[in-house]
């Protein structure tokens, strides 16, 4: 079993790993779910953010099925930004992809008609489509999508088998902070560090995004010194994770906050945009409007057992529908607007 993964997890085709350690996450996931459906397949990895080149092309050509893993990769005006990196020229070679856990990339009226000819001619009609909440799925079906259904991001799916009664209830004596790059607001997210330098003894803070560490700096300036910053990398957030050290995460980054909760600590997403607060919406997973600092305070001093439910059904018939892979070829005849590809 050959697999083509398009992965937001890698930043260019020599392998090098993204800049947003977020990506990392859910890469992760995806490859989790990959391994555990296909007992351990062999994993084509093309980057989903970069034009794939002729030799990918050629090596994608010989898997006998395509994954789109995650991610912000959709939107209304695909002609004007394209995240996912993928021409309708170069997809006409490939078997047609199927979603796993993609997401809307922003609020946004209905696809356009670029849009919806784009998606209909690009997307696997024969497998459903896995989106991580109901406004992706909405737009998909706008734009003519009918085979789709709403799974929750796959960085959650660990949930179904998580127990969440032994999630802390109570403060710890320190937090993690998590802020982004790409969607500053210096008032806000200075007042959030101040409150935390207040409300916890420590404050660890970790720079998923490529320019966090430096706007972190930037914040920290002035306030009290019982901050920890620590370094640009995926391998030292999760040493914090596998540590002993008790935490609370505060933070906008919203995957590192679900990797906080998977690891048994007490979690709440600071929301920026449609991706906390969609989730939030179809999962109950413990939210926070940016700015709501008697929010925050009140939820420092206890919180409830978090309540989260995913969508159980949909996950197990996306799963499910791999269960009888039929031929290379026969994929790739069907999928591919009638050009037969050598398996």
């Amino acid at each position: 079993m050959k697999t083509c993964l398009y992965s937001p997890g890698l930043a260019d085709h020599q392998g090098n790993p993204s800049a947003n350690l977020g990506d990392l996450i859910i890469q992760e996931a995806v490859v989790r779910e990959i391994n555990t459906l296909f007992n351990s397949p062999e994993i084509l990895k093309l980057p989903s953010h970069i034009f794939p080149k002729p030799d990918h092309i050629a090596a994608a050509r010989h898997c006998q099925l395509a994954l789109v893993g995650g991610s912000n990769l959709l939107e209304s005006r695909m002609n004007e930004h394209k995240k996912w990196k993928v021409s309708l020229r170069q997809q006409i070679f490939l078997a047609k992809p199927v979603l796993l856990g993609v997401g809307w990339r922003v609020y946004q009226d209905a696809p356009n008609i670029y849009t919806r000819c784009f998606l209909q001619l690009v997307l696997s009609k024969r497998w459903q489509h896995s989106v991580r909440d109901s406004f992706t799925l909405k737009q998909l079906q706008a734009a003519g999508i009918k085979n789709v259904i709403n799974t929750g991001c796959p960085t959650m799916w660990p949930l179904l088998e998580f127990d969440l009664s032994q999630i802390p209830c109570q403060r710890a004596n320190t937090a993690l902070v998590m802020i982004t790059d790409y969607a500053k607001d210096p008032l806000a997210d200075r007042q959030l560090l101040d409150h935390l330098s207040r409300e916890y003894q420590r404050v660890i803070a970790w720079p998923q995004g490529e320019q966090d560490q430096a706007y972190l700096r930037q914040l920290m300036a002035g306030l009290p010194n019982n901050f920890e910053l620590l370094e640009h990398s995926f391998e030292a957030f999760q040493s914090l994770l596998r540590s002993d050290r008790q935490f609370d995460y505060i933070g906008t980054r919203l995957h590192g906050g679900i990797k906080c909760l998977l690891s048994g600590r007490r979690s709440l997403v600071i929301e920026i945009d449609n991706r906390a607060r969609e989730i939030a919406k179809d999962t109950g997973l413990t939210t926070l409007e940016r700015g709501d600092f008697a929010g925050l305070s009140r939820w420092i001093k206890g919180s409830p057992i978090p309540q989260i439910t995913l969508p159980k059904d949909n996950i197990l018939a996306w799963r499910a529908q791999f269960k009888q892979l039929p031929s290379p070829r026969t994929i790739l005849e069907t999928d591919n607007l009638g050009q037969v590809a050598q398996a």
